[in-house]
């Protein structure tokens, strides 16, 4: 490219070199999940099982307790209800007994494994 600059009123022709600046990408644009492992919130039903208490299967917050000290269940009865990443999982008795303590109420926030109902022997 060529310039003219005036210096102290003097001209002079200038040839200037000017390289191309290499134009910002935007990198990869997903739209949706690729992920075969997304998650679809749904109501799961999972029975936690132990010799004499029945244990959270995961981590995340009771929402509804459905029994009380003393309660007869069948195996399949929904017990409880836990939310974890804004699913919920209704967790039944794994098998037919009495109850013999509710360890949790609603709102308690709830590791895996931890005892949630005791069965009475």
């Amino acid at each position: 490219m060529k310039l003219q600059i005036t210096v102290n009123g003097s001209v002079f022709d200038v040839d200037v070199e000017v390289e191309d600046e290499p134009i910002p990408t935007l990198g990869t644009i997903l739209v949706g999940s690729g992920s075969p492992y997304a998650i679809t919130p749904s109501i799961a039903k999972t029975p936690a099982t132990s010799a004499n208490a029945l244990t959270t299967p995961m981590a995340g917050t009771v929402v509804k307790v459905l029994v009380e000290a003393g309660a007869e269940v069948k195996s399949g009865e929904t017990l409880l209800v836990l939310e974890a990443m804004k699913m919920e999982t209704e967790v039944t008795a794994p098998k037919d007994g009495k109850v013999k303590s509710v360890d949790v109420a609603v709102g308690d926030a709830v590791q895996g494994g931890q005892v949630l109902i005791e069965w009475d022997d």
